[in-house]
């Protein structure tokens, strides 16, 4: 499968990139290989392959959940500019 230069030059434009006519060429020789390349993938039997998510076995290493720390609301108001009791004062948004 090859590459347009204007395929190319839309892809730049996507990743924000500036190319010169030189990389151009080079990026659509390039695109074009990995292309074909993902495209002889393509042709390969995998009926007989199970799906994985992950090459090796990798299991999940579950936790109790559990607080480790007690909020403190002193702590936490200690440095506010403006309160009231145990809650921070913002200016109002809406009128």
């Amino acid at each position: 499968m090859k590459l347009s230069r204007d395929e190319v030059l839309h892809v730049a434009t996507l990743a924000r990139l500036k190319l010169d006519d030189a990389e151009v060429a080079r990026l659509s020789d390039d695109l074009s290989s990995i292309l074909s390349y993902v495209e002889k993938l393509g042709e390969l039997d995998t009926s007989d392959v199970e799906p994985t998510s992950h090459v090796v076995s990798v299991e999940a290493p579950f936790r109790d959940d559990e607080v480790t720390n007690t909020p403190d609301a002193e702590a936490a108001l200690a440095n506010a500019p403006r309160r009231e009791g145990a809650f921070f004062v913002v200016p109002a948004i809406i009128e």
